[in-house]
């Protein structure tokens, strides 16, 4: 066992460091500086393998608290008038079930797997067990300390904290050792990356059981809670039993891995044909417009599925949702207070909401793999006056594509304020709406700047700027965070209309300064 733990880790560490060497590689600035035989420069490995280590242990304790932040005790306090030892335990009695099915650890087919089993031919049993013992080991020591600090802020007793990780891990255990058991009895082997519709409607459930019932007053008692998160500890000892004894690791391993990577490029192909396919073929399209502007109204009425289309459903649901709001106040007269105050002091929450249902990846996407993956080949394509122009016109049909459902969202929202009790300064109303709009305008400039100025595909249509991922990677965490700030709608909406067009504006010189040299093919 040990040897495995060794090489399994040492392999695990090496495609770690390879990866962060190539993306040293792709940074701007820093890559002119960097040796061409950066693999082989022994002070970049041991800078490498420092920030591989540095990765592991903020990985272990980094999503954990995220976790508690916003989808437990963030979560929870948003229930004021609910007992927060109650809800607490309520919410995460509820996400500890589906995390349980939804994230075992045991069977995630990766490419280190993948490199390990297949490849390398390690024992399928001991590679399995001894990644499998830390990945809980890691769920103990990361859920601990935070276990400990965020159930004594809400009231939940010590011993019952100091109890927590190992409740969560004694679940997991429990979930993997049925997958086993249900492996043995039906043959198939469970892939925690591709879930089954039954396996996703059961979650959804638990989910709206975890926010769901709080909100209508209905809670668990704290007794049932405890108990039943006590009972996961002895259960996980038990299962561990089945999983050590389980005897079919070699099969079930080779089963999701062997054919893992013929299953990444079938999801490409199959991509590629979907979003080929969701392209018109009508001839009859054409445009009475001349040079850029007529290839650019070609493109849009020929994606009409990709980019008008998805924004229509989000603007449609968002509608229902308004509605049912609506309703909801109506038939509910007690909860115009609640909301009322939600709405007037939570606004910084919708950029996470506008961030989700912006429609910037996709666009620039279908931009690259149907029109400039074959332009940029094209030496006129990449002169910067044409670059700049085309610029400026996709920028306003993304905005116009994003400003649909964002108009029904900051219309909603102002009549669900007026109808919970309204405000005392009317300018709260038109601040609502114009902050919504703006923090669409803030994505549409931000994404279209980062794929102009950072290009990341190849001629095969891949991904390959590091720089790109990092943006995105910050842009989601910046989104995140902002759901745990808490700002009256005249504060929040002035500084959030006043950035996006501080940003826009920057973003635009950036883009006049540097698009004619990055926008082009990576290699």
């Amino acid at each position: 066992m040990n040897k495995i733990l060794r090489l399994s880790f040492s392999l695990k560490n090496t495609y770690r460091v390879n990866s962060i060497l190539y993306s040293l590689k792709q940074l701007p600035l820093i890559k002119r500086i960097l040796p061409d035989m950066l693999y082989g420069v022994t002070g970049l490995k041991i800078f490498a393998n420092i920030v591989s280590v540095f990765i592991e242990v903020f990985s272990v304790f980094a999503g954990k608290l995220l976790y508690f932040l916003t989808m437990v005790a963030g979560a929870a306090a948003l229930y004021e008038n609910a007992p927060k030892e109650r809800v607490f335990l309520h919410i995460l009695l509820f996400l500890t079930v589906i995390g349980s099915f939804m994230n075992t650890h045991i069977f995630n087919p990766t490419r280190d797997k993948y490199y390990a089993v297949i490849l390398m031919r390690m024992d399928a049993r001991g590679y399995t067990l001894v990644n499998y013992g830390y990945s809980v080991l890691k769920v103990i020591v990361g859920f601990l300390p935070f276990s400990l600090i965020f159930g004594s802020l809400n009231g939940v007793p010590l011993w019952f904290c100091f109890l927590i990780p190992f409740s969560v891990a004694g679940a997991k255990i429990t979930a993997a050792a049925y997958t086993l058991w249900d492996y043995e009895r039906r043959g198939n082997a469970y892939n925690e990356n591709k879930l089954s519709k039954f396996v996703w409607s059961i979650a959804g459930i638990l989910l709206a059981a975890a926010y769901g019932l709080p909100a209508a007053g209905l809670l668990l008692p704290d007794t049932a809670s405890l108990i039943i998160m006590t009972a996961f500890i002895p259960a996980g000892i038990i299962s561990a039993k089945k999983i050590i004894a389980f005897g079919s690791y070699s099969e079930i391993n080779r089963e999701l891995l062997s054919q893992m990577m013929t299953q990444i490029d079938t999801a490409k192909q199959a991509a590629k044909k979907s979003g080929e396919r969701s392209i018109s073929d009508d001839t009859a399209v054409t445009s009475g417009r001349k040079g850029f502007e007529y290839l650019n109204e070609l493109f849009i009425k020929r994606h009409q599925k990709i980019l008008w289309k998805a924004a229509k459903s989000v603007s449609y649901v968002c509608l229902f949702l308004v509605l049912g709001a609506l309703l909801a106040l109506y038939l509910a007269p007690q909860a115009r207070g609640e909301v009322n105050e939600l709405i007037l002091n939570w606004l910084p929450y919708f950029v996470f909401i506008m961030y989700a249902i912006n429609r910037g990846t996709g666009f620039t996407r279908a931009l690259f793999m149907n029109c400039d993956h074959s332009l940029l080949t094209y030496s006129f394509y990449k002169q910067p006056k044409f670059v700049l122009k085309l610029f400026k016109i996709r920028l306003r049909e993304i905005i116009k594509i994003n400003a649909v459902p964002a108009a029904v969202i900051g219309a909603g929202l102002s009549l669900i304020l007026f109808a919970s009790g309204g405000t005392s300064n009317p300018l709260n109303y038109a601040v609502l709406f114009v902050s919504i709009l703006s923090m669409s305008v803030f994505f549409s400039v931000h994404y279209l700047t980062i794929y102009y100025l950072l290009q990341p595909y190849n001629a095969g249509t891949e991904i390959k700027s590091a720089t790109y991922q990092l943006v995105l990677s910050v842009t989601y965490l910046v989104c995140f965070l902002m759901m745990q700030l808490k700002m009256p709608i005249l504060a929040f909406g002035i500084c959030c209309i006043a950035f996006c067009i501080l940003y826009s504006v920057i973003a635009c010189v950036l883009v006049y300064r540097f698009a004619p040299r990055t926008f082009r093919l990576r290699a």
